[in-house]
């Protein structure tokens, strides 16, 4: 494992852990939305002059508002994962493109194996680091997608509670 993947896999654990925390801090928020909202949707049910139009559509939009984002951010973070995916299975078929070439000019069954043994090692080594890659990438992912949920959550938590 390289020093670029043993700081992509510190960074990954960051970016996990943090996201851990939001996501936590966001169900504890939604909680509290859905209970200051239950109360307003009760009291409009009991006195429906105590309706707050504003609220009500605000549910709803919110929604939109903070899903747009969200989904835009993942997919951008998703599509340079997959173009860094795309990239690694070219280099990788020109690398056994030569590791086959070399395969057959070998002079020796024993040659023939030390090359398929180095791009074997080779080979394992890449697509270790690709995973580390890719996973660092879709914690990413995820990590964008729930900052703007997060913010509206949040927000609203704080809003309804004053």
């Amino acid at each position: 494992m390289t020093k670029g993947d043993r700081r992509r896999l510190r960074k990954a654990a960051d970016t996990a852990t943090a996201t851990a925390v939001a996501q936590g801090e966001m169900m504890r928020a939604a909680g509290d939305v859905v209970a200051a909202r239950l109360e307003i949707l009760v009291a409009g049910l009991t006195d429906p002059s105590k309706v707050d139009p504003a609220e009500m559509t605000r549910m709803g939009l919110e929604k939109v508002e903070a899903g747009a984002p969200a989904a835009a951010r993942a997919s951008g973070k998703l599509g340079e994962a997959a173009a860094r995916v795309g990239a690694s299975a070219l280099t990788e078929a020109g690398l056994a493109g030569q590791a086959l070439g070399a395969v057959a000019t070998a002079r020796s069954p024993v040659e023939a194996s030390l090359v398929m043994m180095s791009y074997g090692m080779g080979w394992w080594s890449r697509v270790a680091g690709e995973a580390v890659r890719l996973n660092a990438a879709l914690l990413d992912a995820q990590a964008e997608a729930l900052k703007p949920i997060h913010r509206a959550a949040t927000d609203n938590a704080k809003r309804l509670k004053g």
